[in-house]
């Protein structure tokens, strides 16, 4: 007898039915509108307008009738923060909490980005604006104050030393600082060690140091045992302590960015630790040592209370960093900011106009230099590389045609394992 299906019995797991997967049922509602990170839509300019609105009225509201507060800047304040929760609010009617945040998020990084070019354009604004009747005579950038008092009008006396001295001095100080920084670099990623984790601290204490007291230690250690004088050397010095930091951080950061995959293919292919380091990562990080030297240039060519106590004061021109006082554009402006007559403050403005003027020469020119970016070619650097390819092809052609007698034994594998 044949009992099917009796409670209590195991059954087969042969004859079991096999589990059923349940599908989820699709919604009902209309599929997610899809939108491409960065694109801004209709909606999106109708948020901001009406949030636009909705904080100057706030802000007139509350700053011209409804309170006694007043002031420009705690408008803005008040004007900003209601734009923020307005436009936070216009945008949940209609997105996902995910997308308010992203709104809101991007609302304060252009916001942030908006203050700081505002904030650089009102500066430099500013200061051409109140040096114009000194700029505008064409004797300030071709004369010195030898002859010029402070009394005297603005068609006599000029910066031509000044700009002379700053360019000596920065001169002088790139001339140590780019070979001893980007080489520091260098030693700091590719050698490394106990004395290389040593001078990464002592680099990092130095971006920190005061500039008075880079001067100080100038003065006495050079000046006072030295040369007994103040001079444009002193002052090279003074600039150089305080922009070398910079220089070896910076450069420090850029080359650790160089992918390691560069390095192993340099040395899959035979080469060797120098001529890696010299053809492969310092091309590659090019525009970022550029950029490594601009931060310390910019960082020493604004200096003035180290020049103040190394380069000295004059009122000549000076083209002799080893003999005698030198004075700079910032050490100029601050010279002529102690008058109180309009023209001396004047020339300071105009003063301050060129020495912003000549920052940003030096950037272009270092940008020009660098190159376009990392792993870029510029048109240079693509003929020496076509030319260098060319001259490999032709080595190996000419390796190929030459008989095997004229080919030295180490380039034949098998015939250097036979005996002779």
């Amino acid at each position: 007898m044949t009992i099917l299906d009796e409670p209590g019995l195991p059954q087969d797991p042969s004859t079991a039915p096999a589990p059923r997967t349940a599908t989820p049922v699709r919604g009902t509602g209309p599929a997610p509108v899809r939108r491409r990170p960065g694109r801004a839509a209709l909606e999106d300019g109708f948020d901001i307008v009406g949030a636009l609105l909705v904080g100057g009225a706030v802000a007139v509201l509350l700053f011209g009738f409804l309170t006694p507060l007043s002031g420009a800047v705690g408008w803005v304040v008040v004007a900003f923060l209601t734009f923020v929760v307005a436009y936070a609010t216009l945008v949940s009617m209609r997105s996902d909490r995910l997308a308010v945040v992203d709104r809101v998020g991007s609302v304060l990084l252009y916001s942030a980005g908006f203050v700081v070019v505002v904030a650089l354009l009102f500066v430099v604004t500013y200061t051409v604006v109140r040096g114009i009747p000194a700029l505008s005579h064409g004797n300030f950038f071709v004369e010195t104050m030898r002859f010029a008092g402070p009394l005297d009008e603005l068609d006599l006396g000029g910066i031509a030393h000044a700009i002379v001295g700053t360019l000596i001095q920065i001169g002088i100080a790139l001339a140590i600082t780019i070979p001893l920084g980007i080489t520091t670099a260098v030693f700091l990623n590719e050698i490394g060690g106990p004395f290389a984790r040593f001078v990464r601290t002592v680099s990092d204490a130095m971006t920190a140091l005061p500039s008075i007291v880079a001067g100080l230690f100038v003065y006495a250690a050079l000046i006072t045992l030295v040369t007994k004088e103040r001079s444009g050397f002193a002052a090279s010095i003074a600039i150089t302590v305080m922009m070398l930091p910079i220089i070896i951080r910076s450069a420090d950061v850029v080359l650790r960015l160089v992918p390691h995959q560069l390095r192993e293919a340099s040395y899959a292919l035979g080469s060797t630790r120098w001529r890696t380091v010299w053809r492969v990562v310092l091309p590659t990080s090019r525009s970022g040592l550029a950029t490594a030297v601009i931060l310390g240039t910019a960082r020493g060519i604004g200096e003035t209370s180290p020049v103040l106590l190394t380069s000295g004061v004059t009122a000549e021109m000076n083209t002799n960093p080893f003999e005698g006082p030198m004075i700079s554009l910032p050490l100029q402006v601050f010279t002529f900011v102690q008058s109180p007559e309009p023209n001396m403050i004047a020339r300071g403005f105009g003063t301050a106009a060129v020495l912003i003027l000549l920052v940003l020469l030096l950037f272009l020119a270092a940008r020009l230099i660098g190159g376009r970016g990392a792993g870029q070619l510029s048109d240079g650097q693509r003929r020496r590389a076509a030319r260098r390819s060319r001259d490999d092809l032709m080595r190996i052609v000419r390796a190929q045609t030459l008989p095997d007698y004229a080919v030295p034994a180490a380039s034949h594998p098998n015939r250097s394992q036979e005996n002779p």
